[in-house]
């Protein structure tokens, strides 16, 4: 390891977890991306499941090294997972991204930003969580939840924020920023 690795920022995979379209996640993702920028202490990669081929077939399990997002997902030290509800849980294409992986996931912290109808996409949350501690991955509290964001679009598509929106992100993310600096000094200290 070098001394520039050992001080870079920890570097964050923002997943977008809707594939559908039209979507709103992309959307979602794009400003909390662009707002998680404005800060010094994180380095940001957005990873979008629509723009990347996981076939539902053909995963080994323990992950698939053949991924072609392992190395990005692996080279992070934190995830912001943007998910929207589904019938109460969160979509296929997601749990799928996950399964499709294993190593890059251990021992790293999980944010949500998350969104639906009434809910916001909290149940979808609630489920991730127990998906993710199976692979020891440490889930965070703060989150950002979006309630009917496609009320919040301007006439471009772009998400429309205020000033809770933008606080519940902040808060979400310094928690992740001090669980990923905190988690990848313990895995640099014990692989």
């Amino acid at each position: 390891m070098t001394m520039q690795e050992d001080t870079a920022p920890p570097t964050v995979a923002v997943l977008v977890g809707s594939v559908r379209q039209p979507r709103v996640g992309r959307s979602i993702a794009d400003w909390f991306v662009a707002h998680a920028g404005r800060r010094a202490d994180l380095g940001l990669d957005l990873v979008d499941l629509a723009e990347v081929p996981l076939p539902f077939a053909d995963t080994p399990p323990g992950g698939n090294a053949a991924s072609p997002i392992s190395a990005r997902l692996a080279a992070a030290d934190a995830f912001v997972v943007v998910t929207p509800e589904y019938n109460h849980s969160f979509p296929a294409a997601l749990k799928n991204a996950i399964d499709w992986h294993y190593r890059e996931w251990a021992r790293k912290p999980v944010a949500f930003v998350s969104y639906g109808a009434g809910s916001g996409g909290i149940r979808a949350v609630e489920q991730l969580r127990l998906v993710f501690a199976e692979v020891q991955a440490a889930t965070t509290r703060s989150g950002v939840v979006l309630r009917a964001p496609w009320e919040r679009l301007d006439a471009t598509g772009r998400l429309v924020d205020d000033e809770p929106l933008r606080q519940a992100a902040d808060a979400t993310l310094s928690e992740l920023a001090w669980w990923a600096e905190a988690l990848r000094a313990a895995r640099r200290a014990r692989p």
